[in-house]
C-alpha cells in the first residue's frame, strides 16, 4: 500500500500521566528521545494527561520540540476524561497535536490515520469501512480491544491503557480483562493490534516487570 522501497516512521507514546506527579523531569528525556527517532508522524495514544492536571501547561513547549513531517496526533484515553476534556484537549491542542475524535484524516497520499474517542465511544466499524481500501490504514484507539466486525479494515492498531499491569502481579489481573495486554498481535483479514507498555506510570511512580516504552514503527512499502 506504500509505494515500493517506501518507509514510514510512526512514533507511539501512550500513557503518560502529566500532572501532579510526572511533570518535567519525567517528560525532558522522553522528548530527546523521540527527537532522536526522528519521527515521521508522532502519535500518542490516550493518558498523554492525568486526572489531576495541576498547571502543566509549561510542558506544551517541550512537546513543541519535535517536528514530525507528517504531522502530531492524539486521541483521548479515559484520563483525559476525568481530568476535564475541554482543558484536556486544549493541553493537546497547545503542544501541537491534532486530537481525532471519531474521525480519519488522510495522511500524505499512502496513509490513512483513524482516531476513536474514549468518550465518545462508537461502533468503528462504519468508520473503517469508509477508509480508501488503497491506502495503508492506522487506527489510534486507547483501549486495546477491537470490534470483530472490523478486523480486516485496517493494517494496524495502536493502542495503549493497560500498562502490562505496570507492577507485577497485578499484570495477570490486568490480562484477565484485556488479553491483548502488551505486545503485537495478529487479527483475521490481515489485521493487526499493537498494545504499548505505556510511557509513564499511573499511581506509584514505579514498574516492575514492565519497561515503559517508546515504540517506533517502520511501516515499508513491498517490492514484490
Amino acid at each position: 500500500k506504500l509505494e515500493p522501497g517506501r518507509v514510514v516512521r510512526i512514533v507511539q507514546v501512550s500513557d503518560l500521566h502529566l500532572g501532579l506527579m510526572n511533570r518535567e523531569e519525567m517528560l525532558a528525556p522522553v522528548i530527546l528521545k523521540l527527537k532522536g527517532l526522528k519521527p515521521d508522524l508522532l502519535v500518542a495514544t490516550g493518558d498523554v494527561v492525568d486526572a489531576q492536571i495541576n498547571h502543566i501547561d509549561e510542558l506544551s513547549e517541550l512537546w513543541r520540540q519535535i517536528d514530525a513531517p507528517l504531522g502530531k496526533y492524539a486521541v483521548l484515553g479515559n484520563h483525559e476524561t476525568y481530568a476535564g476534556l475541554g482543558q484536556s484537549v486544549d493541553f493537546l491542542r497547545n503542544s501541537g497535536f491534532t486530537v481525532l475524535r471519531n474521525e480519519l484524516r488522510e495522511i500524505g497520499e499512502e496513509l490513512t490515520l483513524v482516531g476513536l474517542d474514549f468518550d465518545r465511544r462508537i461502533d468503528e466499524a462504519p468508520l473503517l469501512a469508509s477508509c480508501d481500501t488503497s491506502r495503508y490504514t492506522v487506527v489510534l484507539k486507547h483501549v486495546p480491544t477491537v470490534n470483530p466486525l472490523a478486523e480486516g479494515l485496517f493494517d494496524l492498531q495502536l493502542s495503549g491503557h493497560t500498562h502490562k499491569g505496570q507492577i507485577f502481579p497485578f499484570n495477570y489481573l490486568t490480562a484477565m480483562r484485556f488479553p491483548m495486554i502488551a505486545g503485537l498481535y495478529e487479527l483475521s483479514g490481515g489485521s493487526r493490534l499493537y498494545t504499548s507498555r505505556g510511557t509513564g506510570t499511573w499511581g506509584p511512580p514505579m514498574r516492575v516487570g514492565s519497561v515503559p516504552e517508546v515504540t517506533l514503527f517502520e511501516i515499508t512499502g513491498r517490492m514484490d
